[in-house]
């Protein structure tokens, strides 16, 4: 796997569509101001990489702020020397991304694009600006990589989810359309940097072909808990196994059932 880092914002790509799709709507909007998340990331038995999740509130423009950085350590850094950093202007009233920076450097290639967002100039629509593709028109209700994920945290924590429920959410990410679909598979018990967590587990619908052999090759858990902290990943993939772990958090707006 050359990008195992990726993997906090990339685990919804690969989703195919699903049934008893739930719709994320209008007002979901996150509580996570001031939240800072640390992960390991492991290719097979190799910690490969890093990363990093903080959500913070803008006191000039009084936006959320999402950002993730992730990097490659050890063997893997020789090997590839990956530094991925996405970042998010978020709308504190409707959840909307109002600006999305990718900015990417893996090995010699590099990447860089913004993307703004106008939720507002069309009724039926959503207005994006690319600077690598230009302005383009896109369903309502679309998200980037990094709203969604925290979307997604919000939508599951309402606790209106039954077993085999899917959530479906419209992102736009390097510059295309993406419906992104996790389907809810129950509670579990599940070893953590923090000891044994009883959690909810999620498996995005994967799309069978070059990386996964099935639908189920990729599996996420967030505590059972009003943080709803995701814990851990999990792909099985055809060239080996990537699992990305919580090691370190602050400033999480209620109790947690983990403990530093």
């Amino acid at each position: 796997m050359k990008k195992p880092i990726q993997i906090l914002i990339l685990i919804f790509i690969y989703c195919c569509g699903a049934n008893n799709i739930i719709h994320a709507q209008d007002g979901d909007i996150p509580d996570y101001v001031g939240e800072n998340l640390e992960y390991s990331i492991f290719y097979s038995f190799i910690r490969a990489g890093t990363a990093t999740m903080s959500f913070q509130e803008d006191s000039l423009s009084e936006n959320y702020y999402i950002k993730m950085d992730s990097k490659t350590v050890g063997v893997a850094n020789t090997l590839y020397r990956i530094r991925d950093i996405y970042e998010c202007t978020m709308d504190p009233l409707t959840g909307y991304p109002l600006k999305a920076i990718r900015n990417v450097r893996e090995g010699r290639y590099r990447a860089y694009n913004v993307v703004e967002y106008d939720h507002h100039i069309r009724d039926d629509s959503t207005v994006v600006n690319s600077q690598k593709s230009g302005i383009v028109v896109v369903p309502k209700e679309i998200y980037d990589i990094l709203s969604a994920f925290y979307l997604l945290r919000k939508k599951c924590i309402s606790g209106t989810l039954q077993k085999g429920d899917t959530i479906s959410i419209k992102t736009y990410f390097t510059d295309e359309v993406f419906d992104l679909n996790i389907r809810y598979i129950g509670k579990e018990k599940v070893k953590t940097e923090f000891g044994k967590i009883q959690c909810y587990k999620f498996n995005p619908v994967t799309e069978v072909g070059r990386a996964f052999e099935t639908e189920d090759d990729m599996s996420i858990w967030f505590t059972d808990d009003p943080n709803f902290l995701p814990v851990k990943v999990r792909m099985n993939l055809r060239v080996g196994s990537v699992r990305v772990e919580l090691v370190d958090f602050s400033g999480l707006k209620h109790e947690s059932s983990l403990k530093l």
